[in-house]
């Protein structure tokens, strides 16, 4: 059944999301601290893999040996000139923000007569308990839907070749979703929309095009999203904050880059 795979990673994201929510209750700070810092570290290992492709035999020999770190380049800034202007990133946290007031989480900032410190107490509390969520769900976002599974894994299924890839990313996304619901919160749990919403469509097109991208395309998309991971990364790690949902664009860009150069060559 066409959309099973994207299902299945779906639930696989919720079910860990909440294992980490019982887990996270029973952790120390420092405990939930080292946590996100090891899953920084992984970001960045995992966008190092991904950023080989660069040198990918397939791309080189479509667009020659110099160009595809041009792509790449052009890529990023292309997709994040779109992505500031469009305000990707303040919007995605808008949304973030806007699900969780939908959710209604109880927090201790909920409880008016709870707090020693008074209203104002109450709306630091909130504060954190919004910004907590926020990131959450941004940083988990970004995580489960940059790289060449999401894609492939979506659009393989909706060919009907399986859902192999996505199986594996389910496997790898449910227990990144333990160790991100365990430090960041309920806000992984509402990452399973974006995903749901996004593999989808790449299993829509899979089913409308019967095809799937060339191996070149598919390279410079995996090399820039490593990028964008390693900026993920970053910010998991307290060292910058980047903007990474500002740059998603490139993911479109790098693709179609690839085409043209490859089209003058």
């Amino acid at each position: 059944m066409p959309g099973l795979g994207t299902l299945i990673n779906v639930a696989a994201i919720v079910a860990g999301s909440g294992i980490g929510l019982a887990l996270g209750h029973r952790l120390p700070a420092r405990t939930r601290e080292v946590t996100t810092d090891a899953l920084g570290l992984v970001t960045l290992l995992i966008a190092a893999l991904s950023t080989v492709e660069v040198a990918n035999a397939d791309l080189t020999a479509a667009v020659g040996g110099s160009a595809p770190l041009l792509i790449v380049l052009g890529s990023l800034l292309i997709g994040g000139i779109a992505g500031s202007l469009l305000r990707l990133e303040a919007r995605l946290a808008g949304l973030g923000d806007l699900l969780r007031r939908v959710l209604r989480r109880r927090t201790p900032a909920a409880v008016g007569g709870s707090d020693p410190a008074g209203p104002a107490g109450v709306d630091a509390e909130g504060a954190e308990a919004s910004h907590r969520f926020v990131e959450g769900f941004v940083t988990s976002s970004l995580v489960f839907l940059v790289g060449p599974l999401a894609i492939l894994g979506a659009i393989s299924d909706g060919l009907g070749n399986g859902i192999d890839q996505l199986a594996l990313k389910a496997s790898l996304d449910g227990f990144a979703s333990i160790a991100f619901a365990a430090a960041l919160g309920i806000g992984v749990m509402a990452s399973a929309g974006p995903v749901l919403v996004y593999q989808g469509a790449f299993t829509l097109l899979g089913i409308a095009l019967g095809n799937v991208l060339p191996e070149a395309c598919v390279a410079a998309l995996t090399a820039t999203g490593g990028l964008l991971l390693a900026g993920v990364g970053l910010r998991l790690l307290r060292i910058r904050d980047i903007p990474v949902a500002d740059l998603l664009p490139a993911l479109l860009v790098a693709p179609l880059l690839t085409a043209a150069v490859a089209a003058f060559i």
